[in-house]
């Protein structure tokens, strides 16, 4: 069983590395004619090189903590501390409540008090989150997935903007931020498939499941660290009252933003349907893939993980080299910010329907190995998405409330993963999957139709300077 899946992590190696390799081959001359065409100055292409550095270093110590504890959160809590499933799905409810609920809160305090300082909270919260989930008793199980909640709500709101806001301040251009979030997606591809083995060798050293948690722990900790000498702090727009922890006016503001162009719901209804989506799945990979495998053969969860996580590094690739190819002379910026728009818009629909068909076939297939690849199949559209996402947020949120809108995007999102976790997707992991394939299918119609109505409309971005 171990070989086979062994064998499948080495020919994703060889697949992302020839597609690497081709990418280069192709792109390459053409490619950097492009891209210094693009670029200005010389102190531009520093101030990107520089601003990529920092953002990547510490995006991918974030994310490598992270993945490190991707492939053994359900064993360590069903095998090592021996809880039902039942009280399984109830700590991911948790988790996700929490995200969900914090959200708003963590977009305001970001704005307010700064990223930087949010970023270096999230080490610290989830490095607790991490060493708490070694003791087992259930109270503290419990108290362990409220900070990591909360953590997750930071993860994925606060690091972003505060690449965006540095990015506007030092007025690069889009091409320059497509880059960065097409090389955040690769690294954080090749971190969590490096983690994914890690986690399997401590795990198969140390014999419990809970040891890749604190080599995480470890990974904040230094993170924060880098984050402390290595970041300027950045805010949202001013004249904000920090004796608010939860500024209900700015709450208001963002949500007429929001009201102001649809697009900016579609965006929050893609998130919702596809994160939910690849939400559930975290929760269900295990089991699923369990059910089918021989019972005499434990799966090798990391070894699977990794290969996962490979085929979102190719799924990175794919979308960098869309960028290459798409990267021509300077036009207006008005135009180029409508093309930028309109091909994410599309990129962000064919990987909704791309990810649905995935789901399709690993429902009609009992095979295990078939099932398998058609959730590695689905890692890769996690690959292309997670760079349109922050593209099309970048894009279209303004700077000043982007922390904000990017914790309230989140909250329609936990409370679809939490109520689908209370019906008990444990028991109907086939129907969850389904379901979730038709909401991708809907996502994806929703964002043909609305960008394709709005192609010319105002960039939000820039709305706050008129």
């Amino acid at each position: 069983m171990a070989s086979f899946y062994e064998w499948q992590l080495a020919i994703l190696v060889f697949i992302c590395v020839g597609f690497l390799g081709l990418q280069r081959l192709l792109t390459g001359p053409a490619g950097a004619a492009r891209h210094d065409a693009h670029e200005e100055t010389s102190a531009g292409r520093k101030a990107a090189s520089k601003l990529s550095r920092q953002y990547l270093l510490v995006y991918g110590l974030a994310m490598g903590a992270d993945w490190l504890q991707g492939p053994y959160i359900y064993s360590v809590y069903k095998e090592q501390h021996g809880l039902t499933e039942r009280l399984v799905a109830l700590l991911f409810v948790l988790g996700f409540f929490t995200a969900g609920a914090s959200a708003p809160a963590v977009g305001v305090w970001a704005d307010q008090f700064g990223r930087k300082r949010m970023c270096m909270l999230f080490c610290v919260t989830y490095a607790s989150a991490c060493a708490i989930i070694q003791i087992s008793y259930l109270p503290l199980l419990f108290l362990g997935r409220f900070l990591g909640g909360f953590s997750t709500a930071v993860l994925f709101s606060c690091f972003d903007s505060w690449l965006v806001s540095s990015a506007n301040h030092l007025s690069l251009s889009s091409d320059n931020l497509a880059t960065i979030f097409g090389h955040a997606t690769l690294v954080n591809s090749i971190t969590a498939t490096l983690a994914g083995v890690a986690s399997d060798k401590l795990v198969g050293y140390t014999r419990l499941y809970s040891s890749p948690f604190l080599a995480s722990g470890v990974l904040l900790l230094v993170n924060l660290l880098v984050i402390r000498y290595t970041w300027a702090e950045n805010y949202g727009g001013p004249g904000t009252s920090v004796r608010e922890l939860l500024n209900v006016k700015r709450l208001s503001d963002a949500w007429k933003v929001v009201r102001n162009d649809v697009r900016l719901i579609a965006l929050g209804f893609v998130q919702t349907c596809f994160e939910g989506s690849m939400y559930l799945f975290v929760f269900i990979w295990v089991p699923f893939l369990q059910e089918v495998a021989e019972p005499e053969n434990a799966l090798p969860l990391g070894y699977i993980f990794s290969a996962f996580m490979l085929s979102m590094t190719f799924g990175a690739l794919f979308y960098n080299a869309i960028i290459s190819f798409w990267i021509t002379a300077p036009t207006s910026e008005v135009t180029s910010h409508d093309r930028t728009v309109t091909l994410h818009a599309k990129l962000s629909s064919a990987v909704c329907v791309a990810g649905a068909l995935a789901f399709v076939v690993s429902v009609q297939s009992d095979d295990g190995h078939r099932r398998f690849w058609a959730f590695c199949a689905f890692e890769a559209c996690v690959g292309v998405y997670y760079p349109v996402q922050g593209m099309l947020r970048g894009l279209l949120v303004p700077d000043e409330h982007r922390a904000t809108l990017s914790s309230l995007f989140r909250v329609p999102l936990n409370v679809f993963v939490v109520v689908s976790l209370m019906t008990g997707v444990e028991s109907a992991r086939h129907f969850v999957l389904s379901a979730s394939a038709l909401l991708l299918l809907v996502a994806a119609f929703v964002t043909a139709t609305v960008f394709h109505a709005r192609a010319r409309g105002p960039p939000m971005a820039t709305l706050r300077e008129q």
